[in-house]
């Protein structure tokens, strides 16, 4: 069963009317247009953020700071029709899902949450409920391939596929980086490259896969949300899915040097902030 966590709305201007209440409620109201250009004027990665023509969209997002970021960059150039999250048996679905419920808000669009409960069930991989201990070191260390999920990538966006054409949408939007490529085999453009084949061929809508953010590292990343002023500390990153980020697993060591190499104030609250890990050697 698919759930709906916010109601439809073809107006994005009803959700901007009816205002954000506080972030202590996961609602904001970022700046936008000249307000926005004003403030951040450029940032490191803005030239290089892919563009494509307007159309309407369906956005992949967990409630991490890459897929928020990539919602509100598919909503200043695209129709969003929807908002896709997967709740597959990961440590940190319950964590993140309502960050994404609230974006989802934030820009008028429906959210829904497709409960993959197989994957949980069936896969082998530390980042999920049945597996291990999540490790602890640089994104980029040999620990982290136990925090890969079998083909994620490849499954979910085969889903959203069948429902943007059934949605009426042309596009599906993933947020899909060059950090995510020394570990993630199904974040590589090659990867990407050939799953947006199989959904432009295998769909009568020809549906397109944009993949915005494919050049870009997580500081890049960080850089874009400011100038578009989405509220990162409305994200969830932590693969420990505890009550705070932990600030020494992957994701949190990437997530902190994001915002060093963005040069932002990071807005996170973690558990601990030891020195932050070298960059294996490759």
């Amino acid at each position: 069963m698919i759930m709906n966590f916010c109601p439809p709305t073809d107006r994005r201007e009803d959700a901007e009317e009816n205002g954000c209440p506080g972030a202590h409620q996961g609602r904001f109201s970022p700046p936008r247009g000249r307000e926005a250009e004003a403030k951040f004027p450029f940032v490191p990665g803005r030239l290089f953020v892919a563009k494509s023509p307007a159309m309407k969209v369906v956005v992949l997002c967990s409630g991490g700071m890459d897929s928020v970021t990539a919602l509100h960059w598919a909503r200043r150039g695209h129709d969003v029709r929807a908002v896709l999250s997967f709740d597959y048996g990961a440590k940190h679905n319950a964590r993140e899902i309502p960050f994404a419920a609230a974006h989802a808000r934030a820009v008028g669009a429906p959210h829904l949450v497709v409960p993959l409960a197989f994957i949980g069930e069936h896969f082998q991989s530390d980042l999920l409920k049945s597996g291990g201990d999540i490790p602890e070191g640089h994104y980029a260390d040999e620990n982290m391939r136990r925090t890969v999920v079998p083909f994620r990538n490849g499954i979910m966006l085969a889903v959203a596929g069948g429902y943007a054409e059934s949605a009426g949408a042309e596009g599906l939007v993933i947020a899909a980086h060059g950090g995510d490529h020394a570990i993630y085999p199904d974040c590589r453009e090659d990867f990407m490259r050939a799953m947006g084949d199989a959904l432009r061929l295998g769909t009568y809508a020809g549906v397109q896969l944009l993949r915005p953010f494919i050049a870009l590292n997580k500081g890049q990343i960080a850089a874009e949300a400011a100038r578009l002023g989405v509220d990162l500390g409305q994200t969830w990153s932590c693969y420990k899915g505890g009550a705070v980020h932990c600030g020494q697993c992957g994701t949190c060591v990437e997530r902190r040097e994001a915002f060093q190499q963005a040069g932002l104030a990071d807005p996170t609250v973690y558990a601990s902030t030891p020195p932050l890990p070298a960059r294996p050697a490759r």
